[in-house]
């Protein structure tokens, strides 16, 4: 058998990675949702274990997309890396958006002071929860502060 001859065996893997783009700098309080810094966060592929049907979370509330999810998320939904979610506070008035556009749909409208666990911050654009409520979206990289 030639090496560009591989037989189909209708297995998937998942590949691990120990990198995040982020850690956590404090815990924030527990709502019953991802991101529950209060448990140690796994980072070893060996340690997720998938099974029986895709029950995938509420993606409103939940932050994973194909490419990157939320740590506390490992073991429920499938992405090509998981991250600790860092700690930041929006700085002025924004909208928090669908999707990484000034066109996108408007989940809600951010204020001063309001909280923002990042995930991801590409081509100026800020993905992670926002908010008391928590709400999965985007937001204007530079409207956060530390």
């Amino acid at each position: 058998m030639s090496s560009s001859s591989v037989p189909a065996t209708g297995l998937n893997f998942l590949k691990g990675s120990n990198a995040t783009s982020g850690r956590a700098t404090g815990s924030p309080p527990h709502t019953g949702q991802s991101s529950d810094n209060s448990r140690h966060s796994r980072t070893n592929a060996d340690e997720f274990a998938l099974s029986g049907r895709s029950n995938p979370p509420d993606p409103k509330l939940n932050a994973y997309r194909p490419d990157l999810a939320d740590v506390a998320l490992a073991g429920r939904v499938i992405a090509s890396h998981y991250a600790e979610p860092i700690g930041k506070t929006v700085a002025s008035d924004a909208p928090l958006r669908l999707a990484p556009s000034d066109d996108a749909e408007e989940l809600a409208e951010l204020k001063p002071d309001d909280p923002f666990s990042l995930l991801d911050d590409t081509l100026g654009w800020a993905w992670g929860y926002a908010g008391r409520d928590r709400i999965v979206g985007y937001v204007r990289s530079e409207v956060l502060a530390a």
